[in-house]
């Protein structure tokens, strides 16, 4: 399995510093790296930075958690076929909800080669000590992106006082108390530390905590067909802690498999015309008290 970390944060956080850092130290521990990177738009200067011998996707003119989800879906599952690494690290865009962008990017074609290990968010400190003057809209996400961070690092430290340094953990606290909070200048962190996240259970079934939400990601496989029917009414009686689910079902009566949507309770069935793997992937909380048609 690959180990996956998701960088988060706001425009300008410095994302991109931490990416370049965490590039150079797998290499020096003799780990092979891959990047995907997201950008709003239709130029990426950002990939310059990747370097050579570092197998590298994009998405551009497009939100990894919105209109480029199918895209995204298309370029890491590329990126797995045709390339060997131990290692990938997904750098959102700015504008990107982290939980989202795991969404986007956690597809039943694939997600049992995934082991993810967590979400880096790099909070702006001075801009956080400012946030009020910031849009509405754009101060609610900049939060966000905060609350469901697994490791927090308080950037740009360094243009803070003391005391002002402290203001921004102690409210970073009250945000997130359960994340990891590290000061930083140019996001300069060890690998050790985002290796000190939470670790996902092994097993045929996956699990990977990944907020102060204790959200969870679990695959279910299906080896023969299912009756709509009986699966709908599962649906139907699904706790509100399932937030999300996702993946491929192949119906009692059809030769090939129906993509599936699930969000809030609505449904959406898509008819397929190949072979692909049947198995959902579920998003949410407590889903190992769940027991499936």
């Amino acid at each position: 399995m690959v180990d996956v970390y998701l960088f988060s944060g706001f425009l300008g956080s410095g994302k991109t510093s931490l990416l370049k850092k965490m590039i150079t130290e797998l290499k020096d521990k003799g780990l092979k790296p891959a990047v995907f990177m997201n950008e709003l738009g239709s130029m990426n200067f950002d990939s310059e930075e990747v370097g050579d011998g570092v197998p590298l996707k994009e998405i551009l003119d497009g939100c990894i958690c919105c209109s480029g989800s199918e895209k995204s879906e298309a370029q890491i599952q590329t990126l797995l076929a045709e390339e060997e690494f131990d290692v990938l690290l997904i750098e959102t865009t700015g504008a990107a909800h982290p939980i989202e962008a795991l969404d986007a990017i956690f597809s039943p074609l694939f997600a049992e080669r995934l082991n993810f290990r967590g979400i880096v968010t790099v909070a702006d400190s001075k801009r956080f000590m400012e946030r009020q003057q910031l849009p509405p809209q754009v101060r609610s996400l900049f939060l966000e992106q905060i609350r469901h961070a697994d490791l927090l690092l308080a950037n740009k430290s360094d243009l803070l006082s003391d005391s002002e340094q402290s203001q921004v953990i102690f409210e970073i606290q009250q945000l997130n108390p359960s994340a990891r909070i590290v000061q930083t200048v140019h996001a300069k962190v060890p690998f050790q530390l985002l290796e000190s996240m939470n670790h996902q259970s092994r097993g045929t079934v996956a699990q990977a905590p990944i907020s102060k939400l204790k959200l969870q990601t679990k695959i279910v496989a299906f080896d023969r067909p299912v009756e709509r029917e009986v699966f709908e009414e599962w649906l139907r009686d699904l706790p509100d802690t399932v937030y999300r689910i996702k993946g491929y079902v192949t119906l009692a009566g059809h030769s090939y498999p129906h993509s599936f949507q699930y969000a809030y309770g609505m449904v959406q069935w898509l008819p397929e015309y190949m072979k692909l793997r049947n198995q959902i992937v579920l998003i949410g909380e407590n889903l190992e008290e769940l027991v499936f048609p």
